[in-house]
């Protein structure tokens, strides 16, 4: 089943393209770029980009960068050969042939296992791919480049006070896990640098943990994990005391902040904090939420290895600067829940 074969999914891309804030018209006759186009959020991206080009909501070219062919097939299904596909890694991908106007980039690993087993080719893929791709749309011109980074560049905060934009960024460079921050902050510095010197016009989304239908279902991350228990009938074992706090975000909430930066200018050379801050809650929280909607109970297993793990942390991001530009995220954490687990349930 591709992704519009689910109704949830449609109903997500549906509301996506039904935000007025946004200005649809400014991507008639331009071309856009999706990299990292096969992941939860890049897909999403493309398959608003298909749906509006079919609609006549506006018409544009979308070009689609991805590593895996076969997986892109699976996932688009007839909306592939609406797109034009670039196989490639970040780092290597060649545009010179290729006039863009718009670009989000999106490709970016997720996997805590592989932060730590793979430092290398992470800290490769976020620093070496981002300036790839921005050393090159600095030589043609660009209308807007959005980069989207991660709350975890905050580093492990604490205490439950607003997180906003200006909040100092503390990382810990000799924890091999923090491969995946420091490629995100060094990325960052890239954007707002290729801004300063060449005049690429950059924003930054710095997305708190985001999910809903599209994410695969041996997905390792810990909200995915709860997801299974729920479908499988089976209690939560946290590995963790499940301390950490944070806020969560849809992923059609995430989709209309990314176009939103995209086609404002106001928010040019400006970093943005994206959340639904109504979702702040510990993990254990998070897990007593699911138990109470789909059944079950919550228990511990803290005899994991868990190096692999995000240190303890609290991150109530503020998220006011964006709302200064008409976005506000619209779903609630129950209503990601169920929107995802229907999306599992029906795709199999």
């Amino acid at each position: 089943m591709s992704l519009r074969q689910s109704t949830v999914y449609q109903n997500d891309i549906d509301s996506v393209l039904a935000d007025s804030n946004i200005n649809w018209n400014a991507l008639n006759g331009k071309k856009m770029l999706i990299t990292g186009a096969s992941g939860l959020i890049g897909g999403l991206l493309v398959s608003c980009l298909v749906c509006g080009n079919q609609r006549g909501l506006f018409d544009c070219e979308i070009y689609a960068l991805a590593r895996n062919e076969e997986k892109a097939r699976k996932l688009f299904g007839d909306d592939f050969n609406s797109v034009h596909w670039l196989f490639s890694d970040v780092e290597d991908v060649d545009l010179s042939d290729i006039k863009l106007d718009y670009i989000i980039h999106a490709a970016s690993p997720t996997s805590s296992k592989g932060f730590v087993e793979k430092p290398v080719e992470v800290l490769e893929a976020g620093i070496l791919g981002t300036r790839n791709l921005l050393e090159q749309v600095a030589k043609q011109g660009i209308e807007k480049f959005v980069y989207l980074s991660t709350m975890e560049v905050y580093g492990a905060h604490q205490g439950d006070e607003k997180v906003t934009e200006d909040t100092q960024l503390s990382v810990d460079s000799a924890v091999v896990r923090n491969c995946y921050p420091i490629s995100k902050i060094v990325a960052e510095n890239l954007c707002v640098s290729y801004f300063s010197e060449y005049g690429v016009p950059i924003s930054i989304a710095r997305l708190t943990q985001t999910f809903g239908p599209g994410v695969a279902y041996d997905d390792g991350r810990v909200f995915a994990e709860f997801a299974r228990c729920a479908i499988e009938k089976r209690d939560i074992l946290l590995k963790t005391e499940g301390k950490t706090k944070r806020n969560y975000l849809y992923t059609a909430d995430a989709a209309r902040a990314i176009f939103t930066l995209l086609l404002t200018k106001d928010s040019d050379g400006e970093i943005y904090n994206v959340a639904n801050e109504d979702t702040y809650c510990s993990i254990k929280e998070m897990a007593e939420l699911v138990c109470g909607l789909y059944g079950g109970s919550v228990g511990f297993d803290l005899s994991q290895d868990t190096s692999a793990f995000a240190p303890t942390l609290c991150m109530n991001l503020s998220c006011e600067k964006i709302h200064k530009l008409g976005w506000k995220a619209e779903t609630s954490l129950e209503k990601m829940y169920r929107n995802l687990i229907e999306y599992v349930c029906v795709r199999g």
